[in-house]
Parts: structure tokens; C-alpha cells; sequence
């Protein structure tokens, strides 16, 4: 046994020698290589493959082959040769060598895993010296985790490799007989590295840690660093000079060296520092000898390396910052300032611009407060204000713009000026401030002279650095100045944001995302977001930003970068407080004339095509005013729609409503004959004007958006929710209650004078409001109340109209004021003087005035107008007249355009009456363009939009005495003086109207007019479903549908109408069913519309080839008028179900039916659908009974067979419809009787199939299935008895040859 552990001990002993040989031989080679320039080792597979295979006898040969050549003077070799042979022996000699190591540690492990009972695994991991001394064993994989791409991975070969080396030092250090193991070890490195204390193993790792920080390969670097930095904290046995001359002599960049593996070697010696100065080796050699030189060396070594490459400054600066955080001020200052090239460095910076060295300064002085000339990179003495000085930033200029070379990266200098600038305890000096008692005044005024001097700093580098450096230059500075803006945004108080979005910067955004295709119009956009985000919770920084981006632009921020960016951050105002410091901007900023003359005005900016662009729409000569007129008039407009989208209670938003109101009355009705400041000592306030008079469009713009508020806080609050305890939040009450406050001060006047009769109307407003008001309160909640308070609300835009419009609605105004009268008899309200309240029985009656008066207002009146009108005709519509209501309809039927000559030569000339009734004779495609006017839009203005003289158009039509389903014609009813005054008015008004500024054509007025009475007529249609004036209502829209003359040019138009008739009247859930609704009425009407569900298309006669856009367009509009005909005789149809007609009335009905068939089966040019005749039959079983014969008779005697299938369709639904029926055995009765008195015909008809089938193989199917069909019923109502009965015998043989089984069966 002993001998076999002595042979064992013996076999492990020559191999570890042979190993640590072989080690040797590769330590040697690796090193020379290293030593020498690093070439790329690229080589072919083929000889990679070549060389391995060589065995150990051609190695020896190889070599001595060389050497032998390399000596004779024959075969001499130049330096190139010379080396590639190196390489070559060089790459055979470590394969080989590999291979010897791997074979002999596998039979080692073998030998081991023999002996590890006996020797209690004392001989793993160990390795023994001649001298006896067992040093750990390290292992050397562990360099390859530290590369690793993953974190964790990297951090546990680290600690492994500090953990083993240390236990290697350890054991090495108690040794005796260092030397032996030296020599025979077999990771043994070279014995001049100056790392004479550590062992093998550290010496070893040390010099590869090093050489592997200059590896590209994945997370080498960071790995590398991360080891040796926790190899020099821990094993103080390595001293730091020699570790300075390996660093430089392992990774030195030689002139042969170029491109990859030069930056290779300059960033492995960055690293190499870094770790260096993070290990706190330095700090360790100050503490033990503060007279050293190696701090000096290393800072030297850094500057001389940052100054290699511009790539390497920001990073080298870094390393210093780390190391002098771990040393004292006098090692900073007797060390690292006193580093050779240190000054130079610093000197030369603010020329070549160097911003690394402006980072250094300022953190050195930041943290020692070192009385230091760092050139011209601080001032001396140094202070924050005075390196944020004008003066200062000029000088530093050149050394903030370089430092875009890091892009898309931010360089470290930013942040640390944001530091500087925004301090974090300056950042929330106003709520500190707020804090603050009164006794501490020495605290207050520090920090309010902290904040003027931050708001100074602040300023001079917004000016000089940000717009004046980077704004001015390039796009990547262009791009730096947007970084920097976001890294001021976290810390920047609310009252900063005017001097960070200043002119420059606010025009610089607008350049940018007016062209999208710009390189920089994303970052703009990023930056915008960023802004946002910033702002999303606090309404003060939204404040700002909404007044930098809108003072700066005139107003046309949105317009000019086709965003909503302003009005999306004006609609999410969070807090009643927000709103009202919005408010107060707009005003001040209203006020202030002087705020655009300190900016530089740009036309390239603000001229351009896209400034019109937006929200601010029909200025006219607005425009041509200056920007300022644009910006005021952007303030005009926003403050209304600031309370529209507000989400706060009733009474916060009443708060913020008053507020806008009294800005806009003041501004818009009133100026003052002393000064610009008024105060109303009832109200408690101070009222302003601007030094320079208001221009009259502005001043109108006021009152129109005066109007929209009100409009808005009626609607907001929705049915009447004005009682008596809640008045203070009627924003219309208290808006007449200030009107009459202010006209009461001496000094203050209305901005337009009055004539005697708008003075007089003005002042009947006045008292009828108030009058109105009292009634209201007095009525609580009821339906009075509701309609005095939509009264209210009319008389007051009814005032505000008069003043925009004088002298037009003076009249108006005298005849609301008399209905209300009227309608609200009480001695309250004011007397009427004779001659305005027309007494006896010539007196029109109520709502026939008031209706006139809301016809006659709606054409010139604003959207807030028409509102209010709409508000009073819901209240007041169930009380309307037939007078009042044709009125309305023939508004909406009258044509400005003469009436088309019919053509004569047409087949059917017996349906004229008919088609002159509903307007269905085909005219030309007009080219007139159709208008955008949309007549339900309440928050448009109406500055472009037509007026038409309705006192001449409404008042003057006498009311017709019969029922609008007659024969007459639109103006039947007129004489032709009547006719010839209303063309002569209207011809009139048009020419006016025509000389004004917007000019449109008398046919685009008259369109407007109609939609607005549209929407009159839905509200009633709505309020009044199943009254009988529907039915009326009806038959003159699908008249005035119907005729191409009253809808041509306004597709707009037709679509209202066609929109009205479907969902108010075909879809309402109630119709007319009132006994008034007469037979006679309607069935008229059924005549028409089934003639118009037949009538075919017909092409233009006048357009030999007319475009396919017009065919088009003709084609779908026959289709309408089908769907239109087809829809109105279902709901006709309906109407007659619901009122239960006896059978005898329904007759004529029946007739009307049978005579439109005899057309379809008779005539080719009608067009009924058998679908739609199918349909109704479903619909109405009654229809089909009474029908039925005749279908019968026409199913044989059609005069072609296409019509005669189709009839056979019609039969088949009518008996499918009595079959469904005959559950109910009354109805089950009528069906079998109806079936067994037309069986005779039946049974004709049967017959008459059979013998006469058709050619075409589909109609045969046709007709047998139709008779199965037949013989199916007959057999459910027990007839086919009687059927086969009736049935002739040469019935029978062809019933038997044509349908076969199914016939048959019937017979069995």
C-alpha cells in the first residue's frame, strides 16, 4: 500500500512538473506577444486546421528548420517574413503545448479520483513545491465569467476571484521558501513586473486583468474593471507604482497600432484607471506617505490620456471626480492641482472648448471651495451669480456648444449647471414663503432674494446660453437646447416658465412643427409631451405655459403648427383657483399694449399662409390690424370656451362664469369718457380699458362671445334651475343687473350710440327682463317657469343683438316685448302704449306674432341667438297655430329660382297633376356648390352668414284655408301683388347683402334660412308626435324633398329634410291618430306616393352625353325618392290601421291598390318593386284579401310572363300571410272563406299554368313550385276536396303530366 501512494505521489509530481513546464512555455510566448505591437490575427480555416494537426517531431524539424535558414546567408529573410514566422512557430508551439496540458490533467483527475479515500482529498486543489509548501489552487476559468453579459454572472467570478487569490496571498505569505515555488510554478509570470511580494497566482491574474480590459468581446470591460477594482481594495500586497508601469507598458498604443485596436488598448487603460481610483488605492498611499508622487503621476496620466482622444475626456474627468472624492483637500491641492499638464489643461480650455474641463472646475470648487485659478473657466472670486453673469457664460460658450459631441446623450456639464441654477430648496421657495410668520421677516426677505437672484441666473443663461449658443447654431445644438429646457422642467418654479419659454425658443418650436419633414420636428414633439406631462396637475405652471406659447406666437401657436397643443391644455383645467389666474393672465395680457414692442418681429413667422390656419376664422380686416389685434383676439375667444370645459360644482363655476362675463361686458358695450380705470363703488370693483381706443371688430367679437357664455350657462343648466333660492347662480340675471349698474355711472357710456328707436327697444328689454325675473321667482317650478326663463334669455341676446346690429332689430324687440305681455298678463309688466298692442277681432292671435317675430330673427341673428329662439319655440310649440306652422313650411318650400317648362312630348302626361304636386319633374344638374353651413352648430359664429328679409319672406304670406294635400302649388294663395312686393323685397335684401363683405349668392341665403327653420320644425316634430299637424308637417317636407328645384345646389339641405322625415316621423314612437285624421286625407296622399314608388327613371333629355358623376348622381337620388315613397305609404298605412276604419271606408283604399297593380301588370314603364308589394301585403293582411282575386285573374291574363312570375309572388304571400293568421280561429274562418269563394279561380288559374308552362327551365321551377305551394294550403284548410272537385278534367291530365308526385299527393 505504500509503495502504491508513493508511485502515485511520484507519477502526480512529474506531471505536475511537466504542466508547470508547459506553462511556462505558454506564459512566455503570450507575454512576447503582448509585449510586441498587437496585429489582427485574422488567418485562414484551412491553415488554422493545418497547423494544429502538425505533430511534436515536424514542430522540432519546423524550428530547427528556421532557425537553421533564419542563420544561412542564402536564405536570409526580410522583417516582414521574419515576423509572420514567429507568428507561425509561435500559434504551434501553444497549440501543441495545449493539447500536452489537457492530456495530462486528465490523467491527473484519473490518478486523483483513484486516490481520494486515501489521501482525504488533500491532494485536490493543491499543488506542491520541492520545498514542501502547499499553496491553494486558483482557478483560472474564472476570467471567463467575467465577461458575461449578465450582471450577476459577473459579480460571482469577482468575488471568486478575490476569495482565491486572497486565500493564494495568504498561503504564499506564510511560506518560508518563496523562491522554489517561483521557479516551478506553473502560472509563474515574469519576474520584472515589480510584484515581487505576490504570488504566482496574483501575479499572474493581475497582469491578465489588465490586458483583458482592452477586450471588445462582450461585457469584458466592465467585468475586467469590476475584478481588478476588488482585487486592489482587498490584497494590499500589490503595490501601486508597479501597478501604474504595467498598466502603461501591458496596454500601450504603439504608431503600428490603428483604428479598433488602438481604442481598444486607450480604453482598456480608461478602465484601468477607473478601477484604480475606485479600489481606494490612492487614498491608502496618501495616508501612507502624503509626500508621495504617484497621485500626481496617475492625474498626469489621466490628463495626458483624456487629451488623446476627445471620446475619452468625459470619462477620464469622471475617474478624477472619483478619486478626489476618497482623498482630503491637501492631497487635492498639493496632488492633483499641482499634476503635470493639469493647468495647461485648464488654461487652454475656453479656447478650444472643452466642456469636460468646465465640469471638472466646477465640481472641484463645488466640493473644496479651492482658491485656484482655473483659467478662464471660473471667475475668480467665485460666486453663482457671477459665473451666471452675461459676461461669464460668453466667456464658457465655446465650452458648452462642443458638448453635442456625446449626441444623442446629454453631457454631464447640463445636468450639473441645472444643479446650480435650480437649487432644490430655492425650487419650492413660494410654498416656504407661505409658511413663513410674520415675526421672521430676515428669513422672508433671504428668500425672496434668493428667488430674484435664481430668476436672474435663470435668465442670463436662457438668453445668452440657450438662445443666444445653441438656438443660434446647428441642428444638434438646436436639439441640446430642447434637453436642456426638459432637465430645467422638474425643478423650475411656476413663476420661471415666461423666462424659459421666452420669444426665441417659443418661435423656434413653431418653426420646427410647421414642416413636418424637419429633422428635428420629433424632438420638438418629444418636447411638447415632456411640457405636458410636466403640467398635467398643477394649473399654475399651466397657466404660464399657456400665456408664454400664445404672447409669443400672437396668439397663433396652434394655427401656425396645425396642433391643438393650446387648446388642449385650455380644456383640462383641474381648479376653480386655475381658472381664475388663467382669466387674470388674459385680462392683464389684454390690457397690456406694450408686451409684443420688446420682442423682435419676425414676418417670415407670423405672415405666412399657414397663420390662418385654426380656431380664429373670418376676421376680415381684423387681421390686417398687427398681431396684437390677432392676440387680443384670441384672448376674446378663449375666455368663454375656459368655463365651457370646466368640471367643477354649480357654484365654482358660476364663480369663473362671472369673472369672463364682466371682462367681456366692459370691454365689449361700455367705454369710459375719463381715463382707462372706473371703479363702482356698488359692485366694489375696478374696471380698466387699454390706453389705445378698442377697434369696433373687437368690440364685437366681445359681444358675440358674451352671447356664447350665455347661451353656454343656459345650457349648462338644463331644465328651469332658477328658483327663488338659488337666483345668485343666474348668470343671465346677474348679467343684466351689472348692465344696469354701469350704465348708472356718469362716466360710463355704452361703445355705440343708440338711435331713438334702439334706445327705446334697449330700454323695454331692460324692464321687461325684469319684470319676467319677478314672475319667474314667483312661479317656482312650473311650466310658466320654464317659459318665462326661455324668454329671459331671448330678450337678453335679443338687447346684445341690437347692439351689434343697430337699427334691425328695434322691431323685433317692440313685438317680443308685446308677447310677453300677452302671454304673461300681470299688472307688473310695463304698459304698451295703443299703437303697439292691436286690439279687436282683427288682432292676430298669440303665438302667430311670436312666431313671426322668431321667423324674422333667425336669419340675422347669431348661433347664441338662434339657441335661445330654439329654447323659446320648444316651450312655447305646443301652442302653435295652423297658421303659424304653414308659415314655417312655406319657408322651407319656397324656390328663388323661375319654374322649369314640363315636357310636354312626355307618355305621362295623365300623372302631371300628381308630379307638379310633389315637385317630381326632372330638371338639370345644377353646378351651384353647396354650402358648409351647418343650421344645428351653436358654437360657430355667424359673422359670414346670410340675412334675409323675413318680415317680407314670412310676414307677408297670407296663411292658407285648406289642407296641404291638395292640388296647389307653393304660392297658390298669393295674389300678385303680394307676389310681386315679396320678390321685389327680397330682390332688395339679396342686392344688399350681396355689396357686404362675404357677397354669397341669394340661393346659398335662402339655404341657410330653411336649415335654421328645420330646426325649428324637428323640435316641434319632436315636442308633438302624435299630433294631426304631423301629417301636414309631412307632406310638405316630402313635397319639398321631392321637387329638385327647392333642394337643388344644397346637398346639405336635402339630407336635413331626408333626415327629418326618417327619424322624427317614419321612426317616432308615436304617430298621428287623433280622430281629425280623415280618410279623405289620406288616401290622397296613398295615391301619390304609389305612383311615385312606380315611376321610372328618366335620363336628361338636355345633356346629350352627360358625365357619370351627374348619372351618379341622378341615379341615387331616384333611389331616395323610391325610398321616400315606399316609406310614406307604409307609414300612411299605419295611420289607417291605428284609427280602425270600418270595411266599407277601406274600400277606396283597396281601389288605390288595385289600380296601381293594373298599371304594374299593364304598363312596362312602371317600376314598383314586387318586393315592396310583398312587404305590404306582410304588413297588412286586409290589403291582400281584398286583393286577391284580382291577383288571380292577373296572374293569367299578364301580358308578359316576368310580370306573371311576379304576380304568382304576390299570391303566394297573401296566402303565406292567411295561413299565419288562421292560429285565431275568427281569422282562421275568414281566411278559409276568402280561400273557398275565389277556388273557382283558383282552380282556373291552376289549370291555365299547367297547359301554358313557360320556355324558360327557371319559371317552370317557378310555376310547380308555386302550385305546391298551393295544394299545401288547400290541404291545411281541408279544401283540396274541393279543389280537385272544381278542377276540370283537363286540369287534372295536365296537373298530372306537368307537377307528378306533387299533384298525386294531393289526390291521395
Amino acid at each position: 500500500m505504500g509503495s502504491k501512494k508513493r508511485e502515485s505521489s511520484s507519477m502526480k509530481e512529474s506531471v505536475v512538473e511537466e504542466l508547470g513546464q508547459l506553462k511556462k512555455d505558454i506564459d512566455s510566448v503570450v507575454e512576447d506577444a503582448a509585449s510586441k505591437p498587437l496585429i489582427k490575427r485574422m488567418k485562414k480555416e484551412k491553415k488554422k486546421t493545418d497547423t494544429e494537426m502538425i505533430p511534436d517531431s515536424d514542430i522540432q524539424n519546423h524550428t530547427n528548420g528556421v532557425s537553421t535558414s533564419s542563420n544561412g546567408p542564402k536564405a536570409s529573410l526580410n522583417s516582414m517574413e521574419r515576423r509572420k514566422h514567429r507568428k507561425v512557430l509561435a500559434k504551434v508551439k501553444i497549440g501543441a503545448n495545449t493539447k500536452k496540458i489537457e492530456a495530462a490533467t486528465e490523467k491527473m483527475d484519473i490518478d486523483s479520483k483513484d486516490d481520494s479515500s486515501n489521501e482525504n482529498n488533500e491532494s485536490a486543489g493543491t499543488s506542491n513545491s520541492s520545498g514542501g509548501g502547499v499553496l491553494p489552487e486558483f482557478h483560472i476559468g474564472v476570467f471567463k465569467n467575467l465577461a458575461a453579459a449578465d450582471v450577476s454572472v459577473r459579480e460571482a467570478a469577482a468575488i471568486s476571484l478575490v476569495k482565491e487569490l486572497r486565500a493564494v496571498q495568504k498561503a504564499y505569505e506564510k511560506l518560508a521558501n518563496k523562491d522554489e515555488v517561483e521557479d516551478k510554478s506553473k502560472l509563474e509570470a515574469e519576474k520584472d513586473d515589480g510584484l515581487n511580494n505576490c504570488a504566482p497566482s496574483l501575479r499572474y491574474a493581475v497582469r491578465r486583468l489588465i490586458r483583458g480590459l482592452s477586450s471588445s468581446r462582450e461585457c469584458a470591460r466592465q467585468g475586467f474593471a469590476l475584478g481588478l477594482a476588488s482585487l486592489l481594495s482587498t490584497v494590499t500586497s500589490i503595490k501601486l507604482e508597479s501597478l501604474l508601469k504595467l498598466i502603461v507598458s501591458l496596454l500601450e498604443v504603439t504608431s503600428n497600432m490603428k483604428g479598433q485596436e488602438a481604442k481598444d488598448c486607450l480604453l482598456g487603460r480608461l478602465f484601468a484607471y477607473g478601477a484604480l481610483a475606485r479600489s481606494e488605492k490612492l487614498a491608502e498611499e496618501w495616508k501612507s506617505d502624503n509626500t508621495t508622487l504617484l497621485i500626481k503621476e496617475f492625474t498626469g496620466c489621466l490628463i495626458a490620456l483624456a487629451a488623446k482622444k476627445r471620446y475619452l475626456q468625459e470619462s477620464a474627468v469622471a475617474t478624477i471626480l472619483e478619486m478626489i472624492e476618497k482623498l482630503p483637500i491637501e492631497a487635492v491641492s498639493n496632488h492633483v492641482l499641482e499634476a503635470p499638464g493639469f493647468k495647461e489643461w485648464f488654461e487652454g480650455a475656453t479656447e478650444i472648448g472643452n466642456p469636460d474641463a468646465l465640469l471638472l472646475a466646477l465640481k472641484m470648487q463645488e466640493k473644496f471651495n479651492l482658491d485656484y485659478k482655473f483659467g478662464k473657466l471660473l471667475p475668480s472670486p467665485y460666486s453663482k451669480n457671477a459665473f451666471f453673469s452675461a459676461d461669464h457664460l460668453s466667456q464658457i460658450a465655446s465650452c458648452l456648444k462642443e458638448s453635442t459631441f456625446c449626441q444623442p446623450r446629454v453631457h454631464s456639464i447640463w445636468p450639473v449647471l441645472v444643479n446650480n441654477l435650480l437649487p432644490d430648496t430655492v425650487q419650492d421657495a413660494d410654498s416656504a414663503s407661505g409658511q413663513i410668520s410674520i415675526k421672521k421677516h430676515k428669513k422672508s426677505r433671504k428668500v425672496s432674494s434668493a428667488e430674484e437672484d435664481m430668476e436672474r441666473n435663470l435668465r442670463c443663461f436662457s438668453e445668452v446660453t440657450v438662445e443666444g449658443s445653441l438656438l443660434t447654431s446647428s441642428h444638434d445644438r438646436k436639439k441640446l437646447s430642447f434637453d436642456v429646457l426638459q432637465l430645467l422642467l422638474p425643478k423650475l418654479p411656476a413663476s420661471c416658465v415666461s423666462v424659459v419659454l421666452s420669444y426665441k425658443i417659443v418661435q423656434c418650436l413653431m418653426d420646427i412643427l410647421s414642416t413636418k419633414d424637419s429633422w428635428l420636428y420629433k424632438v420638438a414633439q418629444h418636447f411638447l409631451k415632456e411640457l405636458s406631462e410636466w403640467l398635467a396637475n398643477d394649473d399654475d405652471r399651466r397657466v404660464e405655459v399657456i400665456v408664454a406659447l400664445q404672447k409669443h406666437s400672437n396668439g397663433k401657436f396652434d394655427c401656425i403648427t396645425r396642433s391643438k397643443t393650446v387648446k388642449d391644455l385650455m380644456s383640462d383645467f383641474k381648479t376653480q383657483k386655475g381658472c381664475l389666474d388663467f382669466i387674470k393672465n388674459l385680462v392683464t395680457m389684454f390690457l397690456d399694449e406694450g408686451h409684443s414692442s420688446d420682442e423682435p418681429s419676425d414676418q417670415s413667422q407670423t405672415t405666412d399662409d399657414n397663420s390662418e390656419i385654426g380656431s380664429i376664422e373670418d376676421k376680415g380686416a381684423l387681421v390686417t390690424q398687427g398681431t396684437s389685434e390677432f392676440l387680443k383676439s384670441w384672448i376674446i375667444e378663449s375666455l368663454p370656451s375656459v368655463s365651457k370645459h370646466l368640471k367643477l360644482d354649480k357654484d365654482a363655476q358660476f364663480h369663473v362664469q362671472k369673472d369672463v362675463l364682466k371682462f367681456l361686458a366692459v370691454q365689449g358695450l361700455f367705454s369710459s369718457s375719463l381715463g382707462t380705470e372706473v371703479t363702482s363703488f356698488e359692485l366694489g370693483e375696478m374696471f380698466k380699458w387699454p390706453k389705445s381706443a378698442i377697434p369696433n371688430a373687437l368690440r364685437q367679437m366681445c359681444i358675440e362671445q358674451l352671447q356664447q357664455l350665455l347661451a353656454n350657462a343656459q345650457k349648462g343648466e338644463g331644465p328651469h334651475a332658477v328658483v327663488s333660492g338659488v337666483e345668485a347662480n343666474d348668470l343671465g340675471s346677474y348679467f343684466m343687473r351689472f348692465l344696469g349698474i354701469l350704465r348708472n355711472i356718469p362716466s360710463v357710456s355704452l361703445s355705440r350710440a343708440l338711435d331713438a328707436d334702439d334706445e327705446e327697444a334697449f330700454k323695454k328689454l331692460q324692464a321687461t327682463e325684469s319684470q319676467l325675473l319677478k314672475e319667474e321667482r314667483n312661479s317656482g317650478l312650473s311650466t310658466d317657469a320654464n317659459k318665462l326663463h326661455a324668454l329671459r334669455y331671448l330678450l337678453i341676446q335679443l338687447l346684445l343683438q341690437i347692439m351689434l346690429r343697430p337699427g334691425e332689430f328695434f322691431e323685433a324687440a317692440s313685438e317680443l316685448v308685446i308677447c310677453c305681455k300677452k302671454a304673461f298678463g300681470s299688472s307688473d309688466i310695463l304698459e304698451s302704449s295703443g299703437e303697439d298692442e292691436p286690439d279687436g277681432d282683427d288682432a292676430p292671435a298669440l303665438m302667430d306674432v311670436l312666431v313671426d317675430t322668431m321667423l324674422s330673427m333667425l336669419p340675422q341673428s347669431t348661433a347664441p341667438m338662434r339657441s335661445a329662439i330654439e329654447q323659446v319655440f320648444k316651450y312655447f310649440c305646443d301652442e302653435i297655430t295652423d297658421d303659424g306652422l304653414l308659415r314655417m313650411l312655406r319657408v322651407i318650400k319656397k324656390d328663388l329660382k323661375p319654374a322649369r317648362h314640363h315636357n310636354m312630348d312626355s307618355e305621362d302626361d295623365e300623372d302631371d297633376a300628381e308630379d307638379d304636386l310633389l315637385g317630381l319633374e326632372e330638371a338639370e344638374e345644377s353646378d351651384v356648390e353647396e354650402t358648409g353651413e351647418t343650421a344645428d352648430s351653436d358654437e360657430q359664429t355667424d359673422d359670414s352668414e346670410a340675412v334675409i328679409g323675413v318680415d317680407a319672406v314670412t310676414a307677408q304670406l297670407p296663411v292658407a284655408d285648406g289642407d296641404d294635400s291638395d292640388d296647389e302649388s307653393d304660392d297658390e294663395g298669393m295674389n300678385d301683388d303680394e307676389m310681386f312686393r315679396m320678390d321685389s323685397k327680397l330682390a332688395e335684401i339679396f342686392r344688399e347683402k350681396k355689396n357686404q363683405a362675404g357677397g354669397e349668392t341669394a340661393h346659398s341665403q335662402l339655404v341657410l334660412f330653411k336649415l335654421r327653420v328645420l330646426s325649428l320644425l324637428e323640435i316641434y316634430l319632436h315636442q308633438n308626435p302624435g299630433k294631426p299637424q304631423v301629417l301636414k308637417v309631412f307632406s310638405n317636407l316630402a313635397q319639398t324633398f321631392a321637387n329638385p328645384q327647392t333642394t337643388e345646389g344644397s346637398e346639405q339641405l336635402s339630407q336635413r329634410i331626408w333626415g327629418i322625415i326618417q327619424k322624427k316621423i317614419f321612426k317616432a314612437k308615436e304617430h298621428p291618430r287623433d280622430e281629425s285624421v280623415e280618410l279623405p286625407v289620406l288616401e290622397p296622399l296613398l295615391e301619390k306616393y304609389l305612383k311615385l314608388a312606380a315611376k321610372p327613371f328618366k335620363r336628361k333629355k338636355s345633356a346629350a352625353n352627360p358625365s357619370k358623376k351627374k348619372q351618379s348622381a341622378s341615379w341615387n337620388r331616384h333611389k331616395m325618392l323610391n325610398s321616400l315613397a315606399q316609406s310614406s305609404i307604409f307609414w300612411i298605412l299605419k295611420i289607417i290601421d291605428s284609427r280602425n276604419f270600418p270595411q266599407t271606408e277601406l274600400q277606396k283604399v283597396c281601389d288605390i291598390f288595385q289600380n296601381a297593380l293594373v298599371a304594374y301588370f299593364d304598363s312596362k314603364k312602371s317600376q314598383m318593386k314586387c318586393e315592396f308589394l310583398k312587404e305590404t301585403f306582410k304588413r297588412r293582411p286586409w290589403i291582400g284579401r281584398h286583393l286577391f282575386g284580382f291577383l288571380l285573374e292577373k296572374c293569367g291574363s299578364a301580358k308578359s310572363q316576368f310580370r306573371q312570375v311576379e304576380a304568382l309572388d304576390l299570391v303566394t304571400e297573401i296566402l303565406k300571410s292567411q295561413l299565419s293568421s288562421a292560429a285565431d280561429i275568427s281569422s282562421a274562418d275568414v281566411s278559409k272563406k276568402m280561400l273557398k269563394t275565389h277556388l273557382p279561380k283558383l282552380c282556373h288559374l291552376i289549370k291555365h299554368l299547367v297547359s301554358n308552362m313557360p320556355e324558360k327551365q327557371t319559371r317552370r321551377a317557378d310555376v310547380r313550385k308555386f302550385c305546391g305551394k298551393v295544394f299545401q294550403i288547400l290541404k291545411t284548410f281541408e279544401l283540396d276536396a274541393s279543389f280537385l272537385k272544381s278542377l276540370e278534367p283537363e286540369g287534372h291530365t295536365a296537373c298530372e303530366s306537368q307537377l307528378g308526385d306533387v299533384f298525386l299527393a294531393l289526390k291521395k
